[in-house]
């Protein structure tokens, strides 16, 4: 198994950590052609329009859009997230439209509103994590074929729908590799298919 971590902005090397943590290979993708030997991808958090700005100005975006069509998963943590959701409020955003969701950008506030507390996910039973929101979006409106695995009080910050997670919060930034397990796991579902 290959996954690959978007590199061309963000906390993508903690990323590929976690992933060794689950003992599994993780390699940093600065290139749309890259994406052909993966079976599945994460999209880490940074800054969303810049991300979208480098992402286009790579090629990328008809590349993910084959990529995700082929059914690869696709795991997106925060700004992630926003690239990946229907619609993006705060202000609008371009966006993939992968997951059936509805994103609003720095949700919490500003980098000093950032905040860490437990929280549970329901990854392989439930289970307590610790969750690290730096100027987190919000997930305003859930579609109904997507699935809620953690919330905040009445709130999703962590959602499946097919091949495509997100969370809000970066998993990345804990000594838990619970999150990142999950993911590989799809992966590893995704790779038993047929094609």
């Amino acid at each position: 198994m290959r996954l690959g971590v978007l590199a061309l902005q963000g906390d993508f090397a903690l990323h590929i950590a976690a992933l060794r943590r689950c003992d599994v290979e993780g390699v940093e993708v600065r290139k749309p052609e890259e994406l052909r030997a993966l079976d599945g991808l994460i999209i880490p958090g940074g800054e969303s329009t810049t991300l979208l700005k480098l992402m286009d100005e790579w090629g990328f975006v008809p590349a993910l859009e084959t990529f995700h069509a082929a059914g690869k998963p696709i795991f997106g943590t925060c700004a992630g997230l926003i690239l990946l959701a229907r619609d993006v409020e705060n202000p609008p955003q371009a966006s993939l439209g992968f997951i059936d969701i509805d994103a609003e950008r720095n949700a919490y506030g500003r980098q000093r509103e950032s905040f860490a507390e437990q929280g549970v996910v329901d990854v392989d039973g439930r289970r307590a994590f610790e969750m690290v929101f730096i100027r987190a979006p919000r997930i305003r409106r859930v579609g109904t074929g997507v699935t809620t695995l953690a919330s905040r009080g009445d709130e999703p910050v962590m959602v499946r729908e097919g091949s495509v997670l997100v969370a809000t919060f970066h998993p990345e930034l804990t000594n838990d590799p619970a999150v990142h397990a999950y993911f590989c796991r799809m992966v590893r579902e995704s790779a038993r298919q047929p094609a």
